[in-house]
């Protein structure tokens, strides 16, 4: 690196050295926000002229005029992978090493750069609930099916290098990321720099609450990363959100979250980075902090970031960081100006916005029925649903005929007639992925039970209630405050750790429920303290989902509808008769306090790290090979050698014509990744199933397709398997499309076959903001192995547009005002594209039609890296080459 001169001794620790980037960035790094900052120590310490060179360095201290205009790479401390998108990565690196063994090369060679944990219990199916051995029975499931898994990620932890595997019966990857990984200051050799991360989840944004800078990319990026290529990203703008005030007792940090979503939103952070400051900033814990970092996907951010402070000190001595350690970690930030003074005259960094948030005007939120977005006021409840029955069907209505909105459905269930109107709750849950990092909801929820309980308030037996804590930590604090139990008789029961219930992978509704909602026509609930609620997610029956703080989920789960004003109305009637309301059970803040001092202590996080160490005796006893190439099964359903690295390029080729090719699918605006990547359950009646079913597998053993992630026939076949696509095509939402050629509606996946079996190609015709929300890898990966050789969109989201590129997909843009309609497009056409012999970055390409028509769009290659990695076929293929 040219900055040798600026490495010095820390201070008081002289052995500990350093790259003082304060010095060097002189006045212009003074003003910076702290999350720029990060990225300007990276450059500094990366820079080799070559991947990081010495104008990416100055390009970020000149944050202030280069923002939105250059792009800059990132080179983050570590990886961090779950196993939904770790397995696959992994299976891609066993494949890489049988491509580099038949193309001459050592594939011992073939290891992650980067450092990289993974964790194994993402991918969570619930089979049992409502039964005291819940968690035991469930572990023991998930072993004895994910066994092939398993036994594969065992073997990766014996013959890569630089990779640590977190057994599974441990804990959700973002738990584990901030409990037992983050580092905040990582130090090796004793040189210190700051703790960075990127990983295959939305929710690794967690760790910015800790003052680690870090990200979700898609699981292709990721792969990059690891084998020593930077991040790529345009210079950002930081909006700067200044809280002040202090928040109304009954509002949680779920409440302080929709509330900062909203805003942000109104806002347009999208692509941006959150940076938080004023006195607001130092009332919110850093459980507090890493629920509201942890929900900046779903305003659209790149990240929320927290810088270091008092708060955080305080928060990493009480999970038993090393005194000395912390003593070292403070005296570095301070050093290199990475640690934020909470006194107010201390100034604050320059942003591009500020954006203002009174604290004290937030009040008690849920969120739907089908966008996170969309906030109701919990005041506001009873009738803002009854609103969504009278509006017109779309992103709030369900549009039901005045006189069938108070329709009561009987229903015998369990010996007992029970009956179901629009409103009623079905699904009831406290799940892993938002907020169970932070023990004072979490303690609320467990509070409230006890006092519901102890009042004699019950839960109606036929709602699919769960409690999916986010690691075995959570699980401990509650049973150590005394709730737990409580819970339970609520029908709470911990039924494991991992994503359940909003991704599908809940235990189904009792059949008598399922037919009653469906004869008659029902809006049925679900209520859950996740993040995502799409309508369908949870169960194709259930049309409303609202995301809510854990204590509300039991409360409506106790009230058993949304149709209830909380202040005017009682939850049930109790021991004697007696109507008890909301505000009776309601936890005090003092309440809370009293048991977060007791009960959430260093001690759990001493028993967190044990337990990680010491791993699992299943894991520790499972049998693994240890040769240098994977041992791949035939007849394996669970791990396949994907097609990605047969025709490893050793030189970059001139982008083939696309030809005559065929729309597969032509969609609308706001297209997600969960409409293209599979997620969740496999339908019985799914292309994947079928697949399975011919190889022998009962529904019974189909599992989800986050476990077969390492199966690419079982993940292709379910791309686009979504039941709400919406394919112009059909008309209806269904995972169906139109095979030309011949006439037929048939699955998109068999339509795609029979494409590639003809020597035909297709591309995808679709809307604004193509590519929305997470899961990424697989919803570029599915398109590709489909014969996808381009995209044709009104808008990309840029994360989604990038995967398209690193899988070697082309991501085509409508010139402004122009779409399908504006230029007489059916669909129907085929479309044929010709690239020139060199790109260039926003260059305009000609399709020409079936029809003679003739029109241009836009090649979304930003820059010539873009263009690199197109012409090598995708990311993987041209790092793979290095080998």
């Amino acid at each position: 690196s040219p900055y040798q001169p600026v490495i010095e001794a820390l201070g008081n620790y002289p052995q500990k050295k350093f790259y003082n980037v304060s010095k060097l960035g002189g006045a212009k790094y003074d003003t910076l926000p702290y999350s720029i900052r990060v990225l300007f120590e990276s450059s500094i310490r990366n820079c080799d002229g070559f991947l990081v060179k010495e104008t990416d360095a100055m390009n970020i201290l000149d944050w202030k005029t280069k923002q939105n205009n250059v792009e800059v790479p990132f080179c983050p401390a570590r990886v961090v992978l779950q196993d939904f998108t770790g397995i696959p990565a992994m299976v891609d690196f066993a494949a890489m090493r049988e491509a580099v063994r038949n193309a001459g090369g050592d594939p011992v060679k073939v290891n992650p750069a980067c450092p990289t944990d993974l964790t194994v219990d993402h991918s969570l199916q619930i089979d049992f609930s409502k039964w005291p051995e819940t968690v035991l029975k469930n572990q023991e499931m998930e072993f004895g099916r994910n066994r092939e898994r398993l036994q594969f990620f065992k073997w990766s932890s014996k013959v890569f290098k630089n990779i640590s595997i977190i057994p599974p019966e441990t804990g959700m990857a973002h738990q584990v990321n901030l409990e037992y990984l983050s580092r905040v200051v990582f130090e090796v050799k004793d040189f210190l720099y700051p703790d960075s991360v990127v990983g295959t989840d939305s929710h690794t944004t967690m760790v910015n609450g800790l003052g680690i800078l870090g990200w979700g990319v898609g699981g292709i990026e990721t792969e990059a990363v690891m084998l020593g290529m930077p991040v790529t990203l345009t210079l950002p703008e930081v909006v700067g959100c200044e809280l002040a005030g202090t928040a109304s007792p009954l509002a949680t940090s779920i409440d302080i979250v929709l509330s900062i979503t909203k805003h942000l939103r109104q806002a347009d952070v999208a692509g941006k980075f959150v940076e938080f400051f004023g006195s607001g900033v130092s009332q919110l814990s850093v459980a507090d902090r890493t629920t509201i970092a942890n929900m900046c996907p779903e305003y659209g951010a790149i990240l929320s970031f927290f810088p270091v402070d008092n708060v955080t000190l305080k928060h990493l001595k009480h999970t038993g960081f090393d005194k000395a350690k912390l003593e070292v970690m403070e005296a570095y930030l301070k050093a290199v100006k990475l640690f934020r003074n909470d006194e107010s005259s201390s100034r604050e960094p320059e942003y591009s916005q500020v954006v203002q948030i009174s604290l004290s005007s937030i009040v008690p939120y849920v969120s739907g029925p089908k966008r996170s977005q969309d906030r109701v006021a919990v005041n506001n409840m009873k009738s803002d649903f009854q609103a969504c029955l009278n509006e017109k069907s779309g992103l709030k209505g369900f549009q039901i005929a005045v006189e069938k909105q108070n329709d009561i459905v009987p229903v015998q269930y369990e010996g007992n007639e029970y009956k179901l109107s629009h409103g009623c709750i079905v699904i009831a849950a406290v799940i892993s992925c938002t907020n169970n990092c932070n023990p004072s909801v979490m303690l609320a929820a467990g509070l409230l039970a006890k006092k519901a309980v102890e009042a004699g308030l019950v839960v109606k037996p036929y709602i699919r209630t769960s409690l999916s804590p986010g690691s075995g930590m959570v699980t401990h604090y509650l049973s150590s405050s005394g709730v737990l139990p409580y819970l339970s008789k609520l029908g709470f029961e911990v039924v494991g750790y991992g994503c359940s219930t909003c991704v599908g992978n809940t235990a189904p509704l009792p059949e008598a429920i399922r037919n009653a909602i469906k004869q008659g026509d029902i809006i049925a609930c679900g209520v859950l303290s996740g993040s995502k609620n799409v309508e369908g997610r949870l169960c194709d029956c259930v049309r409303a989902n609202y995301l809510a703080s854990p204590p509300l989920v039991v409360a409506y789960a106790i009230a058993g509808t949304v149709r209830i004003d909380f202040e005017t109305e009682p939850l049930g009637t109790g021991f004697n008769g007696k109507n008890i309301y909301l505000r009776d059970i309601w936890p005090t803040r003092k309440e809370l306090h009293a048991v977060e001092e007791e009960c959430v202590i260093s001690s759990m996080f001493k028993e967190m790290k044990e337990k990680m160490e010491k791993g699992n005796k299943r894991w520790n006893l499972l049998e693994a090979p240890e040769s240098t190439l994977f041992p791949w099964d035939l007849k394996s359903t669970y791990i396949r050698c994907p097609s990605f690295f047969d025709k490893l390029a050793k030189e970059p080729v001139s982008p083939q014509p696309i030809e005559n090719a065929y729309i597969l699918l032509y969609l609308g605006d706001s297209v997600t990744t969960d409409h293209i990547s599979p997620a969740g359950s496999i339908a019985r009646s799914s292309a994947a199933a079928k697949y399975l079913t011919n190889k022998g597998l009962t529904p019974r053993e189909f599992n989800s397709y986050g476990a077969r992630r390492g199966n690419d026939a079982v993940m292709t076949r379910g791309t686009f398997a979504n039941i709400k696509l919406l394919n112009k095509f059909i008309g209806k939402p269904a995972p169906k499309t139109i095979h030309f050629p011949s006439g037929q509606t048939l699955d998109v996946f068999e339509a795609a076959e029979l494409y590639q079996k003809e020597g035909i190609p297709v591309i995808i015709l679709a809307g604004k903001k193509y590519g929305l929300g997470s899961s990424r890898d697989w919803a570029a990966k599915g398109p590709f192995l489909l014969g996808v050789k381009a995209v044709l969109a009104e808008s990309y989201e840029k994360i989604h547009k990038s995967q398209l590129i690193g899988i070697g997909i082309a991501p085509l843009q409508f010139l402004p005002g122009e779409n399908p309609s504006t230029l007489g497009l059916t669909g129907r056409e085929q479309f044929s594209i010709l690239f020139p012999p060199e790109l260039s970055p926003g260059m305009t390409l000609d399709i020409k039609t079936s029809t003679g028509k003739v029109f241009s769009v836009i090649a979304l290659f930003e820059n010539n890296m873009e263009i690199t990695l197109y012409k090598y076929g995708g990311s993987l293929n041209f790092v793979a080459r290095r080998f």
